[in-house]
């Protein structure tokens, strides 16, 4: 059957998510999940039907919480989809790019690669922003240019003068993707508002990280109607199955937008707790983050990574050197974590 694939499938290397890598234990802190588990209630009455393609109920509910027009919104599954969909709407194999800058969510370039794109790297500078003389020097053929903030896996904005330099540059040229999938924590800091300007702009959300719906998987597309209308043409019929929409709805609801602020705050909290708890450690560098996780240097990366894991404590490793991302979890686990890296060290130092 491998021989059957096509040549890129055969060369490609799939995207190592955290339920690919495994582990066991009881500190499950490596991927960027909510420890809140929140309960909903779902109609089954209605699965011999088909779903809406986008269900008005859900598009409205998503589109007010964003502060946009429904027109505006696009429901998938998950905003990986909403990925590949802009990938398959405005690529052509074999002759168009996308650019993106890493260390940055590898799902960009693994959408690329299974649709033929070429793909274009640019890498962040060294304080993790946008390398802007660089990314107009390698803009020939790109039609999609994604950029992450809060940045996976660094934590990082990106700043905001810098992204509306980048829209200006790629105007009538590309689109700019930029990936909010940890807005919820610092919105704030999106690009939303700049949807009034630029026609080249697309913002991918999601319902995993702030909301807990991880396992539901719905992400939205944010974009003006135009482009909307494009990425209509390429997805599924029936991509949002009926009792998604009636748990995301219920998650948008005045209640649920009250539950996900407040699980919002808690988690900023201990966002907090874990920085300055690993911050006191010597010899370890938590570096500033604006999602539900934190990049953490340690003076042996691997090794610490490991110690963890053998201890059922599942952290993330990182591409960064030495560098090790861990989620923001309860208040418990995160004293966990804190106090675990303590111990390792104080065993170290002494042994």
């Amino acid at each position: 059957m491998e021989k059957l694939a096509r040549k890129q499938v055969q060369q490609l290397t799939p995207y190592l998510s955290a339920r690919r890598i495994g582990g066991t234990g009881d500190v499950w802190l490596n991927a960027n999940e909510s420890p809140f588990n929140n309960e909903y209630k779902a109609d089954f009455t209605r699965l011999n039907r088909y779903s809406e393609c986008q269900p008005p109920q859900l598009i409205d509910a998503y589109a007010a919480y964003a502060g946009v027009q429904p027109e505006q919104v696009l429901a998938s599954r998950g905003a990986d989809e909403g990925i590949e969909l802009l990938v398959r709407a405005f690529c052509e194999p074999g002759l168009d790019s996308i650019l993106y800058c890493p260390p940055t969510y590898g799902m960009y370039s693994i959408s690329a690669e299974t649709f033929g794109v070429e793909r274009k790297t640019v890498p962040l500078t060294a304080d993790w922003q946008l390398d802007l003389p660089a990314i107009e020097a390698n803009l020939d053929k790109v039609k999609l240019v994604f950029v992450c903030s809060p940045n996976n896996p660094t934590g990082n904005l990106v700043k905001r003068d810098d992204i509306i330099q980048l829209l200006e540059m790629t105007k009538e040229r590309a689109i700019v993707v930029m990936d909010e999938a940890y807005i919820d924590f610092c919105p704030e800091a999106s690009c939303v508002d700049l949807l009034s300007r630029y026609d080249n702009l697309a913002i991918l959300r999601t319902l995993s990280k702030a909301f807990a719906l991880a396992g539901l998987r719905c992400g939205f597309t944010l974009a003006n109607a135009s482009l909307i209308d494009v990425l209509l043409k390429v997805i599924a019929p029936y991509p949002v199955p009926v009792p998604v929409a009636d748990i995301a709805c219920q998650a948008l609801s005045e209640s649920g937008l009250a539950r996900a602020k407040y699980q919002v705050l808690e988690l900023n909290a201990n966002r907090a707790y874990l920085q300055v708890g690993l911050s006191m450690v010597a010899g370890v560098q938590v570096f500033e983050g604006w999602g539900n996780y934190l990049l953490v240097k340690f003076p042996d990366g691997d090794a610490l990574f490991k110690a963890a894991w053998d201890q059922g404590m599942i952290l993330r490793n990182s591409p960064i050197e030495n560098c090790v991302r861990i989620s923001v979890g309860s208040r418990d686990e995160c004293e966990k974590i804190v106090g675990f890296v303590r111990n390792f060290y104080a065993y170290t130092q002494t042994a």
